[in-house]
């Protein structure tokens, strides 16, 4: 019934293995790729025909995370999974970034790759197995797709690379200093197609090290697909790209002078009208056969790309008028907004970023319900790209891919440089406003939220600045790189690169391109040209605030306290009965956690020691030799019971009461009298003994015997 075929081989620590044939045998193509016990089913299918008109090619990646894969059941109401986690999003947008640009040009069919995670071992991180499974269902599909592809993650501890480390070990890197790297790589068999990472200060040539090694390690995985599509392959989709050269060159010739000098103005709304002018002044002069044409738009970006690329390649002079290697203009601001803990306004050429931190307590910290457990997040970056940031009207909603995308490489480029929880225990929130764009938006984010948590008085490690790249590489081999670069510039280029860092080495590093692969050499040079370009960012920055400012008068103040583990239920109390009592007298918010450290947070530093006190009377031990101040609260024949520790409660004997003889300790005591006590110290069963006599009720202070003071006299 089922025509199985299957490959296996030794990645690393586990084994690998691509199965087909029994599952979704009705998808063109279905992978199940299978790293351990990490096993991800990957379903491809194609539309045979392309939409009339449609200029785009529509290709929809989906990665979905079952809960049963790890023998869990969603949380929330429902209790089924609902929209895609940011997980799910980004590892979506992973998938999609190194196989879209290997599709033929020309197929604008519909493609649908839909990437389902059936079983999680917990060590192994889906989202590269699900890569693979991707790559293995294209290939075998009969799409007209130029791969395999395959990927790999890769850390870097004890100065060697590591292949595939474990979910654990790039859980929360921040906390974990022994590894400074997670970077994923995807590529063919001759190129890297796509990098992405979160690294703790790395030089240059240690990141490019992580990527020549990732390149290599995936190298048996793409024979193994092969070797799997050479058994289980459908025959190739008839397909052959279109040939529109005749309406190129009418278009060519009907526009390109116009063109050319619409390109010529630096100014972007100005170029973008005088592009959209010559566009419609090209339409104008074709035929009604050559506008019904469905390559039409394809026949402009030619056209586009080819002015552009062509005066910067031969002329190194770009649309605004800059070198290759210049950095626009750049203002940076602190301390827009009155009310916020902190902000600022970064603006890099017709790119802007309002950025403002906000800090909170633990309280505050985001939840995350993920396959591998549930653990919180004291670091959130929202990022949020309005249309008339970019002049346009539009439909306003939820964050897309893109936005998700766009927040997570910011949040990588800055949690490396925060503060440890234990030195700073404040939830922080940035929020990124692009009110502008041309350009990197993303990296006007990083730059805005350092400068931004600065203000607020995050005491980071050092400043984060980041720029983009682009490359246009020509098929005869000359290429340019280009620094900072614009939007049209990178839609129109073939590499989109992005590094982040400090002073001291890169944060954060993002790679994509258009065509079948970059080399070595142009990383290289690449990762040199973004090093010159991020410090000269850094040098503006710090013209705007070189220091952390002081806390906000608005925001919290949070002292931390650590209690043993054996008092965390005496602080919490019967059904949470102490703890609040704690915060309703004291007026501050208190949060502890099951390793015994106490959060108190309040504006008012009075709020904040009284809730210290409080909680440091539950928990502490008194000392032996201590005179303490007590209330009476219970009077008997032989002596009366003081609480004079906390909630700690001990005897006064009646011969300890007064250096007299008494009748009955009602004699000189009453309940609910104030009194001085010193600590004697425990008897056999641990009882608390004291005594008052020992002690001047008024001062307070202890009462040295006649014999010791005799003794004094005689030796002077």
């Amino acid at each position: 019934m089922f025509d199985v075929t299957k490959k296996s081989m030794q990645w690393g620590e586990e084994t690998l293995t691509l199965e087909t044939g029994k599952v979704a045998r009705q998808a063109d193509g279905s992978v199940i790729a299978t790293l351990g016990e990490t096993s991800v089913m990957a379903n491809v299918t194609f539309a045979r025909a392309q939409k009339p008109g449609q200029d785009f090619f529509p290709l929809t990646v989906h990665y979905q995370e079952k809960y049963y894969a790890a023998g869990k059941v969603p949380g929330g109401f429902f209790k089924r999974e609902a929209r895609p986690t940011e997980k799910e999003t980004l590892t979506a947008r992973l998938i999609d970034r190194p196989i879209r640009p290997l599709f033929v040009d020309g197929f604008k069919n519909e493609v649908l790759v839909m990437c389902t995670v059936l079983s999680h071992d917990l060590v192994n991180d889906p989202d590269m197995v699900a890569m693979i499974a991707a790559s293995a269902a294209l290939t075998i599909s009969g799409a007209p797709f130029m791969g395999p592809i395959a990927g790999a993650r890769v850390g870097f501890e004890d100065g060697e690379y590591v292949l595939n480390p474990t979910v654990d070990d790039m859980q929360d890197l921040r906390l974990n200093p022994e590894q400074r790297l997670d970077l994923v790589v995807a590529g063919t068999k001759d190129a890297v197609m796509m990098v992405e990472s979160e690294a703790y200060e790395l030089s240059e040539a240690e990141m490019l090290g992580a990527v020549k090694f990732a390149h290599e390690q995936i190298q048996p995985v793409i024979d193994l697909i092969i070797a799997l599509a050479e058994d289980a392959a459908k025959e190739p989709f008839d397909f052959q790209a279109p040939d529109y050269s005749e309406l190129s060159a009418a278009v060519k010739a009907a526009g390109e002078e116009q063109m050319r000098a619409a390109f010529a103005i630096t100014d972007k709304q100005e170029r973008t009208a005088a592009v959209a002018a010559a566009r419609e002044a090209i339409k104008a002069a074709l035929t009604e056969e050559q506008l019904e044409d469905g390559n039409l738009g394809s026949a402009m970006k030619k056209l586009e790309a080819g002015i552009l690329r062509g005066d910067v390649v031969k002329g190194g002079k770009r649309i605004d008028g800059r070198s290759t290697t210049d950095i626009r203009s750049i203002v940076a601001e602190t301390s827009m907004l009155p009310r916020t803990h902190g902000s600022a306004l970064f603006t890099r050429g017709e790119t802007q970023a309002l950025a403002v931190t906000t800090l909170g307590t633990g309280d505050d910290e985001q939840f995350i319900d993920a396959l591998h457990g549930n653990f919180k997040s004291n670091f959130l970056l929202h990022y949020n790209f309005p249309p008339y940031s970019v002049g346009e009207v539009g439909r306003v909603g939820g964050p897309g891919r893109r936005e998700i995308g766009h927040g997570k490489l910011a949040w990588r480029a800055l949690q490396a440089v925060l503060p440890a929880a234990t030195d700073f225990p404040y939830t922080i929130r940035i929020v990124s406003e692009i009110t502008e764009s041309n350009g990197s938006s993303s990296m006007a984010s990083v730059c805005g939220g350092s400068l931004s948590m600065m203000d607020a008085g995050v005491p980071l490690k050092a400043p984060v600045a980041g720029v983009a790249m682009g490359l246009i590489l020509e098929d005869d081999g000359d290429y340019a790189i280009l620094s900072d670069i614009l939007g049209d510039e990178d839609h129109l280029g073939d590499m989109d690169f992005k590094v982040a860092g400090t002073e001291n080495g890169i944060t954060s590093l993002q790679m994509d391109i258009k065509v079948a692969g970059i080399t070595p050499e142009i990383m290289e040079k690449a990762l040199a040209q973004a090093k010159n370009g991020r410090m000269h960012i850094l040098g503006e920055m710090g013209k705007a605030l070189s220091e952390t400012n002081d806390f906000s008068v608005h925001a919290p103040r949070i002292e931390t306290m650590n209690i043993p583990t054996d008092k965390i239920r005496e602080v919490i109390g019967s059904g949470g009965k102490v703890i609040r009592e704690i915060v309703e007298v004291s007026g501050a918010k208190v949060d502890i956690n099951d390793e015994g450290v106490i959060k108190i947070a309040s504006p008012d530093g009075e709020s904040i020691k009284k809730a210290y006190e409080m909680i440091h009377s539950i928990v502490a031990e008194p000392e032996e030799g201590q005179v303490y101040t007590g209330k009476v609260v219970k009077i008997v024949d032989f002596g009366a019971f003081v609480n004079f520790f906390g909630k700690r409660d001990g005897l006064v004997h009646v011969s300890q009461i007064e250096n007299r003889r008494l009748n009955h300790p009602s004699d000189v005591l009453k309940e609910g009298q104030e009194v001085k006590v010193k600590l004697l110290g425990f008897d056999d069963r641990g009882k608390v003994r004291l005594s008052m006599k020992v002690v001047d009720q008024e001062t307070g202070e202890e009462i040295v015997p006649e014999k010791k003071e005799k003794k004094e006299e005689s030796a002077e």
